[in-house]
C-alpha cells in the first residue's frame, strides 16, 4: 500500500522523540542553539523534521536536502524512517528456572502443602501454616 507525504508525516510525528537544541543557526562565525523542541528522525536517504508550526520530509541528496513534494509516493521513506514498536520485556526471561542444588531442592519439596517458610523477628526459620483467603461475595 502506498503512502503519501503526508500521511507518513503524520504517522512520524509523534514516534520521533522531542529533543531540545537540535536546531541551531551561523550567524558570522558565531553558531547560535534554536530553543525550540524538536523531532528528527534520518537514514541516509530521508529526513524527518517536525517542530512547532513546521513538519516536512526530506529527501537527502548528494549536494542538498530537497522537500518531498505532498503527492509523491513516500512508502520507502516511511519504512527507512519508521522505528518500529519498542520490545517489551516480558516477565520470563528465557522459560529456564535457575539451577537448584540437590540438597535445596529436596528440602523445598519437604514442606508440606499448606505451609510455607517465614523468617521470624529473631533470624530463624520456622513453617507457618498459608493463609486462605476467601472471596467476598457480592
Amino acid at each position: 500500500m502506498s503512502k503519501n507525504v503526508q500521511k507518513v508525516k503524520n504517522s512520524l510525528k509523534f514516534k520521533a522523540e522531542e529533543k531540545e537544541g537540535l536546531l541551531s543557526v551561523r550567524i558570522g562565525v558565531k553558531k547560535y542553539t534554536i530553543p525550540h523542541k524538536v523531532r528528527l528522525l534520518s537514514d541516509g536517504q530521508f529526513l524527518f523534521l517536525s517542530f512547532t508550526g513546521s513538519t516536512e520530509l526530506y529527501q537527502v541528496g548528494k549536494k542538498q536536502i530537497e522537500v518531498m513534494a505532498k503527492e509523491a509516493d513516500a512508502t520507502e521513506a516511511f519504512t527507512a524512517l519508521n522505528p518500529g514498536r519498542k520490545k517489551k520485556g516480558s516477565r520470563k526471561a528465557s522459560g529456564r528456572t535457575a539451577p537448584l542444588s540437590p540438597e535445596l531442592e529436596a528440602a523445598l519439596k519437604a514442606i508440606p502443602v499448606g505451609y510455607r517458610l517465614v523468617h521470624t523477628a529473631e533470624g530463624t526459620v520456622k513453617l507457618v501454616r498459608t493463609r486462605n483467603r476467601k472471596k467476598k461475595s457480592g
